[in-house]
Order: structure tokens, then C-alpha cells, then sequence
């Protein structure tokens, strides 16, 4: 049994340690039943709940949620589509998204999959400076996806 003041006083029965809980105008609280001998303390349990769910608000806010976000591209891309699908990869990466840039394969063109693949390699090297890749380009049905993760450095931290 521990005190309102954080002192061991030992082991009690329970209705001791209740009577002594009562004495301080205080609740008696089990705070681990499973071990031997279970250990009980005196505090005041509202005040104990409170700080808790303080501690869990806080531990909220500085909590960082990460979405992920996705680019669609094809494998016979023109250069300007090419370059306003990159500076939206770009942006989210900035923002502290994960993205997923993926190509689909229409008809035929699934069997010249080095062409994604170019394609795929050319977004990673351009977001090379912002961008870490994750999941480097591989097929998934008629589709083929790279995953870039944003690099935590100081400067995006900042922003």
C-alpha cells in the first residue's frame, strides 16, 4: 500500500487500508491487481482521471497525422502533364504527406513496362531533394506505384 504522500507503508488488509483511505478523506485505488501482493494507493481519484485526461489532450495535439495522398500518371505522359502532376507530388511532400504516384497500364501498353518504369524513376529523381523513396516502382495488377515519403529535415519542419 502507498500514501497520499508516495511513502510505502507496507502490506494491509483491506479494510485497513480503507479505514486509512477514509481517514485522509481520500479514495482507495488498486493500481495493479495482478501483481503479488496487489498494490493500492490513497489519492484523491477525480484529481488522478483529470490529469490523465490532460495528459492524453496534450499528448494529442502534438500528435503529427500523416494522410496519404495519390498521383495518377500514364506511361505516355506529355512533358507539361508531366511537370503539373510533379509540383502536386511536390507540394504534398512539402506539407508532410506520404504519396503514392501510380501509372496504369491501358491495353497493350502493359507490355512495355520499362516505359512506367522510366517514368516512375524520373518522379523519384526529381523529388530526390524533398523525398525519401519507400516502396521502390512494382507492378500490382494492370498498375505500377512508387511510394515517397516526405524527408524530416529542419526546413520542413519549420514550414
Amino acid at each position: 500500500m502507498i500514501t497520499e504522500n508516495g511513502d510505502q507503508v507496507g502490506v494491509k488488509p483491506k479494510a485497513e487500508a480503507q479505514r486509512l483511505a477514509d481517514a485522509a478523506n481520500m479514495d482507495l485505488v488498486l493500481m495493479s491487481p495482478g501483481a503479488k501482493p496487489p498494490v493500492a494507493r490513497i489519492m484523491d481519484y477525480g484529481k488522478y482521471k483529470f490529469e490523465l485526461q490532460k495528459k492524453n489532450r496534450e499528448a494529442r495535439k502534438k500528435q503529427k497525422v500523416v494522410s496519404l495522398k495519390e498521383v495518377r500518371l500514364s506511361p505516355t505522359i506529355e512533358e507539361n502533364d508531366f511537370n503539373t502532376k510533379l509540383n502536386n507530388a511536390r507540394k504534398f511532400l512539402e506539407k508532410g504527406d506520404k504519396v503514392k504516384v501510380s501509372l496504369r497500364f491501358k491495353g497493350r501498353a502493359i507490355t512495355h513496362k520499362e516505359i512506367g518504369k522510366k517514368v516512375l524513376d524520373r518522379v523519384a529523381d526529381k523529388t530526390k531533394d524533398i523525398a525519401n523513396v519507400t516502396t521502390r516502382p512494382k507492378m500490382d495488377g494492370r498498375s505500377m506505384f512508387l511510394m515517397l515519403d516526405p524527408i524530416a529535415s529542419k526546413e520542413n519542419k519549420k514550414k
